[in-house]
């Protein structure tokens, strides 16, 4: 029996030779969804997308029928610092992160919210709201919508509590469409358990009260190096960690999670074609 075609399983492809490249690297591993850079993460100047860019990206598009595009934002952004200078630059290169991506017609941005540095959580979370109400007329209209991602909590970065991502939530809802990534590793090691579909039960449930599922569009799936609340953030491939194969069993299948886009980042991109067959394979037939 064919797989549903709704179930949505990626990686974050390489965009070497060209963005479209993603797109095509995405088909050869199997994936039916990817994640991607639209520039360089480790820079403050941006790709500027050219006519033939933009070309090349749709026409991979429509051959690989990739679908539900995630980018990842710049790893230099913090959206949340208490640094003048730091912070605007942040908030310049992430509405660039955005112009690119509705060039692009990607459906999610995915971000990390931010780091408190030497100021206050509290202070971090309120800065990462204004910074997102800053981009409001950008997104106002479209279809992007952006993903906080959970954070492992390593230093001062904020997001590895539930609480943190429903603050910024309730506070821009309703004027930024706005909304959750899980990376399994992240919050892992933040303290929430996964391991199992009982613990699985317990944090979705955690979820539902402070955050609200609804808000909940796409996972990162890595397993991890680290333990239990060790907030230490290092990925392992799927099924050699600490979290193990019931984890990735129970998102493939609960229907809260079946056909939520799901992304490997783990460290092997050698393995991704096995891993994503792997995660197919999991997907119970009726």
């Amino acid at each position: 029996m064919p797989l549903d075609d709704r179930i949505l399983i990626g990686a974050h492809t390489s965009t070497a030779g060209g963005l479209h490249k993603a797109l095509l690297e995405g088909k050869e591993i199997g994936a039916t969804t990817i994640q991607f850079f639209t520039s360089n993460q480790k820079q403050w100047k941006g790709r500027e997308l050219t006519a033939e860019i933009l070309h090349d990206w749709k026409k991979a598009r429509e051959e690989t029928n990739i679908r539900k595009i995630m980018s990842h934002d710049s790893y230099l952004i913090n959206l949340g610092g208490p640094r003048e200078d730091i912070i605007e630059k942040s908030r310049h290169t992430f509405g660039k992160e955005i112009e690119r991506c509705l060039a692009l017609e990607v459906d999610y941005l995915n971000f990390h919210p931010g780091a408190a540095l030497d100021g206050s959580v509290e202070g971090c979370l309120d800065r990462i709201v204004e910074s997102l109400l800053l981009c409001e007329s950008l997104l106002e209209g479209k279809s992007l919508r952006l993903l906080l991602e959970t954070t492992a909590g390593q230093g001062t970065s904020v997001g590895h509590k539930f609480e943190h991502l429903s603050y910024i939530i309730e506070k821009v809802k309703h004027r930024v469409p706005i909304g959750v990534c899980i990376d399994t590793c992240h919050i892992f090691v933040a303290g929430y358990d996964i391991r199992t579909a009982d613990a699985w039960e317990n944090t979705l449930q955690e979820f539902e009260k402070v955050i609200g599922l609804q808000h909940l569009y796409a996972f990162h799936l890595n397993d991890s190096l680290k333990d239990l609340g060790s907030r230490v953030d290092r990925h392992q491939p799927l099924n050699e960690g600490k979290i193990g194969t019931d984890c990735f069993r129970f998102l493939m299948n609960d229907s809260r999670t079946k056909y939520l886009p799901k992304y490997l980042e783990t460290p092997l991109k050698e393995r991704w074609k096995d891993e994503i067959q792997q995660l197919k394979e999991m997907v119970k037939t009726d």
